[in-house]
């Protein structure tokens, strides 16, 4: 086939990046290395309208062992523990096949995590889909669900945690977002550099078939009507063979066979193959004929740019063939040594005894294009001025059950009770709570885990809300009672060539970088996706941020059910009566516009450390941060899982009751106390100068508040828990 720009163009690249390619080849690339190209060099490989902004985030700190740049991140949690942890995205493939786009997904996040010697002890989600009135909403939650389920249940690792969101922006571009968490021990950590020369080459894991071709440059491009045309592009996944995978790799690595080890993700073979070259500044020599292939007359081209899902590279040290071999042909997997290292920094391949490629490597990486695109910054919004005649016809408990039922705030149980939380016997906080934890096997230590995102805030105001997702992954870590550590982090923007998405990216990074540096919780690992749109319409930017605390003793975990009568409520962090953005204000007034709430980090900071001093010192019953839906959500989630009542007085406030119960200002928990402990808790609350106003007090089976409105617990309950299971009936 004849390589011009027309072919270049079909294949995702810009006619002058084709141009820059035969400069740099001095020569026109065939059809295989056209294709080689076009997956290395198109967004998702290789980052290149995101590169430039990535490198001002916070990347080290005291725990982090690896940072940005390995198939995963890596943090030290003591007694020679480490925990491998990344989060992904999978959203075109799912869009286009729900079950298949979402399973791979979580396969793929696996993978990352196992090649780096990792076993994986959880997996966390964050899922997004478009308006519940939208004909395709229920279908794909459906397939996405039972996709994520599938594989994290098949492979028995539990899915601790994750967050669902519906939002009209979506409708045409779903997002799923899969994390995954490992335990390693910090003297068995792999890494994907390759080093030595003249060392054996190997594949192994599921033979390569034609699924997944394109699959990387297709999740590097917006949505058309011919939508339905690319579901060859999308991965099938075979969770069983990824456990045999998995058991194969830590028993090799149990040994010291391995130099580098990389999975076959995005692009495949290419990318694997390139990847680990680049990183030891060495050729590879592969030849294809070698490659273990489930389908006939395959291609160079087939073979190189195929996702089949389920395979690895590993580089070997010399004579150690054998010992691997027999290995992988005990867990009855494909084993076949397909090249070697070289000293040429070039990638050379073979087929029928020809040589069908040869591209020096950094032609492929370090010159792959880095872009300084052009971008809008976002001017805050005016505040809005809510008129009393708005609020005067309002009465709190039709708002509260409302809200409470709202397909935002609503229980979450039909989804995540389709997934195993609690096989490997490790989970003790399971889904439904501030954030999962899962303990470290045979020890006190526990591992806690949360995912978050705020599109409403970022698109209102992208710095702004940048620094919220960051602090609410703090908050959500510091409610169970785990000192957080680190975070990885998933950006899901639309195209970055249109100025006002490129803009809203930048300041979002801005903004997670900002909070990330001032919290000293760094960015690990992470994901970029772009082009998250369809024909000119985009989805609201949806940076997600999976956060990762440690707690010492896990008998001090904390959950965010109310514990007994008699006890006290406080909150913590003042109350400033924010409504703009807030759920109250789009859903009860549908007013959209103003700005988000405003992040004071130092607040953030002192209230969030203040919180895990009362932790340790056994004074917190339970507790939970006020976010959505502002204090009377939070505290009737409260009342719900823990199935108590509280009488609510509201405190001597300047603040009408709409804005003080349903504002959404930062920095803030909602924290039960037994009565006894009240000066004690004061005490050590004014002496940090933390804000905290004394709220109620837990009493019955109701909530009720001015001594007037009373709701039956039972109530809020079954308008909590039934949404969700009524929708998807």
């Amino acid at each position: 086939m004849q390589v011009n720009e027309k072919l270049a163009v079909e294949h995702g690249l810009k006619v002058e990046e084709y141009k820059l390619i035969c400069k740099l080849l001095k020569r026109t690339p065939n059809l295989t290395e056209l294709g080689i190209f076009s997956a290395m060099w198109n967004e998702h490989c290789s980052y290149k309208s995101s590169r430039l902004h990535l490198k001002k985030l916070p990347t080290k700190g005291k725990k982090v062992i690896q940072g940005p740049g390995e198939n995963a991140g890596v943090i030290d949690i003591e007694d020679g523990d480490a925990i491998v942890f990344k989060i992904e995205s999978h959203n075109h493939p799912s869009f286009i096949e729900p079950y298949q786009g979402a399973a791979t997904g979580v396969g793929g996040i696996m993978r990352d995590v196992f090649t780096m010697g990792a076993r994986p002890i959880a997996n966390l989600n964050s899922i997004h889909f478009g308006s519940t009135q939208h004909k395709k909403t229920k279908n794909l939650l459906r397939g996405v669900v039972h996709g994520i389920g599938g594989y994290g249940n098949c492979m028995g690792v539990p899915t601790i945690g994750g967050q669902t969101c519906f939002d009209r922006s979506y409708n045409g571009n779903i997002l799923v977002n899969a994390m995954t968490l490992g335990l390693v021990k910090k003297n068995k950590i792999f890494y994907s550099k390759a080093a030595g020369l003249n060392k054996p080459v190997i594949y192994v894991g599921s033979k390569t078939g034609r699924d997944g071709i394109h699959g990387a440059s297709m999740a590097s491009a917006s949505f058309d009507d011919k939508i339905e045309e690319k579901k060859p592009t999308v991965q099938v996944g075979d969770p069983f063979t990824e456990k045999l995978l998995l058991e194969a790799c830590l028993e090799l690595m149990a040994g010291d066979s391995i130099i580098a080890i990389q999975d076959m993700g995005a692009a495949g073979l290419t990318s694997s193959s390139i990847e680990m070259a680049s990183k030891g500044k060495l050729g590879i020599e592969i030849n294809l004929d070698k490659v273990p292939c489930r389908e006939t007359k395959m291609t160079p081209y087939e073979i190189m740019l195929s996702e089949s899902q389920e395979r690895m590279l590993i580089v070997l040290e010399n004579g150690k063939e054998n010992l691997a071999k027999k290995i992988f042909d005990k867990w009855g997997l494909d084993f076949a040594v397909i090249g070697k290292t070289t000293n040429t920094k070039n990638i050379e391949l073979f087929f029928n005894s020809e040589q069908v490629a040869k591209i020096p490597i950094n032609i492929l990486v370090e010159n792959s294009p880095m872009y300084d695109r052009k971008w809008k910054k976002t001017k805050l919004p005016k505040k809005n001025k809510i008129q009393k005649k708005d609020l005067k016809n309002l009465k709190i408990l039709d708002i509260l059950k409302k809200m409470i039922s709202n397909p935002n705030v609503c229980s979450k149980k039909w989804i995540w009770e389709q997934y195993d939380h609690t096989v490997m016997g490790d989970t003790i906080q399971k889904p439904g709570g501030n954030s999962g934890v899962v303990r470290v096997h045979g020890t006190n230590k526990a591992v806690a885990a949360a995912v978050d995102s705020s599109a409403v805030y970022c698109w209102a105001h992208p710095l702004t809300g940048g620094k919220q997702i960051v602090c609410e992954s703090w908050r959500n870590l510091i409610s169970v009672g785990a000192k957080p550590v680190a975070i990885t982090n998933c950006l899901n923007f639309g195209s970055p060539e249109k100025e006002e998405n490129m803009g809203e990216f930048v300041e979002c990074v801005e903004g997670i970088g900002e909070a990330s540096k001032y919290l000293a919780f760094p960015v690990v690992s992470g994901n970029v996706s772009f082009y998250n749109q369809t024909k000119e319409i985009g989805i609201k930017p949806t940076p997600v941020i999976g956060g990762v605390g440690l707690i010492k003793d896990y008998t001090k975990m904390i959950t965010m059910n109310f514990k007994s009568e008699g006890n006290l409520v406080l909150v913590i962090g003042k109350t400033e009566g924010h409504l703009d953005q807030s759920l109250f204000a789009r859903t009860i007034l549908d007013e959209k516009n103003g700005p988000p709430p405003e992040i004071n980090l130092f607040n953030e900071k002192n209230n969030g450390e203040t919180i895990l001093k009362l932790i340790e010192d056994n004074y917190i019953k339970s507790a939970h941060d006020v976010s959505l839906g502002g204090i009377l959500m939070g505290v009737s989630k409260m009342c719900i899982e823990g199935n108590i009542g509280i009488e609510i007085k509201k405190p001597n406030s300047l603040l009408n009751e709409f804005e003080y119960f349903f504002s959404e200002d930062q920095g803030r928990y909602i924290i039960e106390i037994s009565k006894s402990d009240i000066k004690k808790v004061t005490s050590i609350l004014e002496k940090n100068a933390v804000h905290y106003d004394e709220i109620g007090i837990l009493v019955g089976k109701s909530v009720s508040f001015n001594e007037k409105t009373i709701v039956p617990v039972d109530e809020l309950k079954s308008y909590n828990n039934n949404w969700l299971k009524d929708y998807m009936r």
